[in-house]
């Protein structure tokens, strides 16, 4: 297939696209470079430096795309907290105008990355398809109106789609990995703590109600979850917006992951203890039956320790390190 990716300079964008190629697509790649590094795109593939809302000027018929991967988007809770206007504009209305290029352009298939933060803070674990979704940020309730309009222009167009709601990526692939400017993410900031390269790893509250009083995330090492958009494109069901959580279905809380972070590195991992992030549920576990299921999807790198120690070997090859 000849697939378009947004985002696809992004740390899961670059890994979704180094996969596609090696299953012998073909692959353009969207991005604007804001939060994306031209350098995690691999030789030989075609970059379009554009806003996704650009594109109903850009694609045409005569591209003759077969598929959509559209991972470009904000993705800081917090940031979507203090500043949602630019989340409603840059997602929802970049996807609206997406949406319509997708048409125009007669582009039959499209997967797109929706997330676990459309369920906000769920009344039951783990969380599943038909779990209630009620975002309690912006992030989140952008990511949930686009769902709602890939919904409506399936029904309208007869699109293929699918929502993957990504739980926590984590890990690396080779050299491509997490470098993200601010670095908000668990794991990158407690090896980079553990490295020496920051002065302590800001714990964000303690005081949660869960056994050790941090957040219990579910990870997904973002090797299987490039698979798993792989599976979409080619299993999806014709003419049917199809949702599934991406994740392993167990959680691990921070302490958790930190005290896992010490044991890949050998080394001890400062901590200061600081306030809640604004938004942030105490626990996110998601059920991955349907997918397993239905797209015959199965998570092959879904150890802790295995995709914590891919992220320190992607650090260690791509800091100054000492």
């Amino acid at each position: 297939m000849k697939i378009l990716v947004t985002g696809g300079a992004g740390y899961i964008g670059s890994v979704v696209t180094a996969r596609l190629l090696e299953n012998g697509h073909e692959v353009i790649v969207v991005d604007n470079l804001s939060r994306g590094h031209r350098d995690a795109v691999p030789k030989g593939v075609r970059v379009l430096q554009c806003d996704v809302a650009e594109l109903r000027q850009v694609i045409t018929l005569r591209d003759r795309i077969d598929a959509v991967v559209h991972l470009a988007g904000y993705a800081y809770v917090d940031e979507s907290v203090s500043n949602p206007s630019i989340y409603w504009r840059n997602n929802v209305i970049g996807t609206v105008l997406l949406l319509e290029a997708i048409r125009k352009a007669e582009i039959p298939r499209l997967v797109f990355a929706s997330t676990c933060a459309t369920y906000g803070i769920p009344p039951e674990l783990p969380i599943t398809e038909r779990t209630i979704t009620k975002p309690v940020n912006a992030y989140g309730m952008t990511k949930l109106a686009i769902d709602m309009a890939i919904t409506s222009q399936t029904h309208a167009y007869g699109l293929t789609a699918t929502s993957l709601r990504f739980f926590n990526a984590a890990g690396a692939y080779g050299s491509l990995g997490e470098r993200h400017s601010p670095e908000t993410h668990l794991i990158p900031l407690a090896l980079a703590a553990a490295a020496g390269h920051r002065p302590a790893l800001l714990l964000r509250g303690d005081d949660y109600p869960t056994p050790d009083g941090t957040c219990i995330r579910d990870y997904i090492h973002v090797l299987d979850l490039a698979q798993a958009v792989i599976c979409a494109l080619e299993r999806a069901r014709e003419h049917h917006h199809s949702i599934y959580n991406l994740g392993n279905g167990h959680g691990y809380s921070n302490r958790e992951v930190i005290a896992t972070v010490e044991e890949v590195t050998g080394r001890k991992v400062p901590v200061q203890i600081c306030h809640r992030r604004p938004g942030d549920p105490p626990v996110l576990i998601a059920s991955n039956e349907k997918i397993k299921t239905e797209l015959r999807w199965r998570p092959e790198h879904s150890s802790l320790w295995s995709m914590i120690s891919d992220a320190w070997d992607f650090y260690r090859a791509s800091t100054a390190f000492a």
